[in-house]
């Protein structure tokens, strides 16, 4: 907010040109590491996701915003790649939870550094457009 209370528009026109530019660099850089950027995506879906046995198929449409079969396609084409494999549950063999493969915990350690690099130049600019209102550091570390 300005002094006059009005919102701060060239702060969030700024903030907002920032974050598609973050969104383009992020694509560069996943081609940059032979990945596509929905790969990308997958890869830090499953690594972040708070289960040590993997993420099911479902939970990872709903983390990619994806309907079902367009994230098994994802799936499948990282599974080609050697990113990930699927493992189905040992009781329920229709529950199936998707890991990293070696090369995917690669792929995703070596990415997330670049974007924690990246995403700190970003800080000031959002504590500006926050002002005030937001009272503590980004969860980037």
């Amino acid at each position: 907010m300005t002094t006059t209370g009005e919102p701060d528009y060239p702060a969030l026109l700024a903030f907002r040109t920032a974050l598609r530019r973050f969104h383009r660099w992020s694509e560069q850089q996943a081609e940059a590491a032979g990945l596509t950027a929905a790969q990308h995506q997958l890869l830090l879906a499953v690594k972040g996701h708070d289960n040590p046995r993997g993420p099911t198929i479902g939970e990872l449409a709903q983390y990619l915003l994806l309907r079902h079969h367009s994230t098994v396609e994802l799936i499948n084409r990282a599974q080609a790649a050697g990113l990930v494999d699927r493992v189905k549950h040992e009781t329920d063999g229709r529950v199936v939870r998707v890991q990293l493969t070696a090369a995917g915990e690669s792929a995703i350690a070596n990415l997330t550094q670049l974007h924690m690099d990246e995403l700190r130049q970003l800080e000031p600019l959002l504590r500006h457009v926050v002002g005030e209102t937001y009272d503590g550091a980004l969860p980037l570390h």
